[in-house]
């Protein structure tokens, strides 16, 4: 099949194709989940730094007020 037939059926664009075989091109499936997996657990850890930086802000800022 040619490339924009594979893209059409799923109902993607051919950059978006050729976007995920420039990251995903060379890699078992065992290896994608676990990229999957990387990526998903540093999204959390990220979220989970910015809300400690957020609340430590927040002490800062209560802390330096004159009562």
């Amino acid at each position: 099949m040619k490339t924009a037939d594979v893209c059409r059926k799923h109902g993607i664009s051919e950059a978006t194709f050729y976007k995920y075989k420039a990251k995903f091109g060379g890699m078992d499936v065992s290896d994608a989940r676990k990229l999957k997996a990387l990526e998903e657990e540093n999204a959390k850890l990220k979220k989970l730094l910015a809300e400690q930086l957020l609340d430590n802000a927040i002490l800062k800022d209560v802390a330096a007020k004159k009562w």
